[in-house]
């Protein structure tokens, strides 16, 4: 049986933390940036943590 492949765009755009969760960025900061406010776009430039109900079906991916 050969291994698993991962998929490779997940693996480019997640992230696993030291504690073992995954780490992801934020949409909505790629264009029509007149429009957002400036505490909006600087919240958009930090990561965050991806949800408890999605890091099972995205942690396959990333393996």
């Amino acid at each position: 049986m050969p291994k698993m492949k991962s998929n490779r765009g997940a693996a480019k755009t997640f992230k696993r933390t030291g504690s073992g969760k995954i780490k992801r960025y934020r949409a909505y900061k790629s264009h029509i940036l007149t429009s957002k406010s400036t505490k909006r776009k600087r919240r958009l430039r930090k990561s965050t943590l991806v949800s408890k109900a999605d890091s099972k079906r995205i942690s396959l991916m990333i393996q």
